[in-house]
């Protein structure tokens, strides 16, 4: 097997996970009593499977450092845009909701769509622009559910799926691109 950069991360779990991620380090988190023979061993047993999603993850790693990088200028005009788009879907939705929220922040973000905060404020990523309005809508309506049901149990996506039946293709659509824009370079 070829050198791989490795974080181990130890926490009070019951089993073994095996993540790769965007840079293409390989993260094993294990319980906190794993030794590092049985931490060799699990590497070795997922050998493959380590080696196959290594490889998928810096081949996409190289195909989105490729793609035109965004400017400071195109995200601000991205956080203009959804400043002005986004808190009229929301207000929209919140409506069909019944729910009240408090201020909404449109920020440019490498890990997240959107949040909600406990006291009911909104934060959104301004790269929502760079999808189908339907995605933003997907993302509207799951932060305006947590204004209903702060953690995402059976419950909470009956909300989401009464007010906007279409979430879980648009969810996928997500998972499937949002990567691509989240990660695209900046200048």
């Amino acid at each position: 097997m070829k050198k791989i950069n490795c974080e181990i991360i130890r926490s009070h779990r019951r089993t073994s996970r095996i993540e790769i991620n965007s840079e293409g380090i390989l993260r094993l988190r294990v319980p906190l009593r794993t030794t590092k023979k049985r931490v060799r061993e699990i590497i070795e047993e997922n050998r493959d499977w380590i080696e196959k999603h290594l490889t998928i993850a810096l081949k996409e790693r190289e195909r989105i450092e490729s793609l035109p990088s965004l400017t400071d200028e195109d995200i601000r005009r991205l956080k203009k845009a959804a400043g002005e788009y986004i808190p009229s879907r929301a207000a929209r939705y919140a409506a069909i909701l019944g729910v009240s929220y408090g201020r909404i922040t449109i920020r440019c973000q490498r890990k997240r769509w959107g949040s909600c905060s406990r006291e009911g404020n909104l934060s959104f990523n301004c790269l929502l622009l760079l999808t189908p309005p339907e995605v933003i809508d997907a993302i509207v309506v799951h932060e305006l559910c947590h204004r209903l049901e702060m953690n995402h149990s059976e419950r909470f996506y009956r909300h989401v799926l009464k007010v906007y039946p279409e979430y879980r293709r648009w969810n996928k659509w997500l998972r499937e691109k949002g990567r691509e824009i989240m990660l695209r370079p900046r200048e």
